[in-house]
C-alpha cells in the first residue's frame, strides 16, 4: 500500500481516524490524502446566517480547509501528500476520490450509530458497500 485516503468529518472523534491513519500509514511507508466531503443544506435560514448566503460555500470550504490543515500539522512530516476538500454527498464523494487519487485503503470513523441509521445505512456503511478499494473502518473509543 502507498496511498490512503483518510476521510475527516468535523466531529471531534475525528482525531482517532487521523492518528489511526497515521500509525498505519508510518508503519507501511504510506502517503496520505486528508479528505474532507462537504454537503449544502436544502434550505438556509436567513435569520441564521450572518453572512450573505452567496459566500456560505466558500466560507464552509475555508473552514474545512483550515481543519484539514489543523489535521495535517498533527501528522508526521512529509505524511500527508495532499488535503482536499470537496462538496456532495459524503459517501458518493469518498469513494469517487478514492478512484481519482488511486489509493489503496480508505480510512474511515464509523461513530456507532444505531436505531434508523443502522437501518439506512451511516456514510461508512455505504462506501464499504460501494468501493472498489479496501476500507479501514475505525472506532473511536467512548
Amino acid at each position: 500500500m502507498r496511498r490512503l485516503l483518510v476521510a475527516l468529518d468535523a466531529s471531534p472523534r475525528t482525531a482517532a481516524v487521523r492518528d489511526a491513519a497515521c500509525q498505519l500509514a508510518a508503519n507501511i511507508g504510506a502517503s496520505l490524502v486528508l479528505f474532507r466531503s462537504l454537503g449544502l443544506p436544502t434550505h438556509i435560514d436567513e435569520q441564521a446566517v450572518t453572512h450573505p448566503t452567496e459566500s456560505l460555500p466558500d466560507s464552509m470550504k475555508h473552514e474545512a480547509e483550515a481543519d484539514l490543515a489543523r489535521h495535517q500539522a498533527a501528522c508526521p512530516p512529509g505524511m500527508v501528500e495532499r488535503t482536499v476538500v470537496q462538496f456532495g454527498v459524503a459517501w458518493e464523494a469518498i469513494c469517487s476520490a478514492a478512484k481519482a487519487f488511486d489509493v489503496d485503503l480508505i480510512v474511515i470513523g464509523a461513530h456507532g450509530y444505531g436505531g434508523i441509521d443502522r437501518l439506512l445505512g451511516t456514510t461508512a456503511g455505504k462506501v464499504v458497500n460501494h468501493t472498489d478499494r479496501s476500507v479501514l473502518v475505525v472506532r473511536s473509543k467512548p
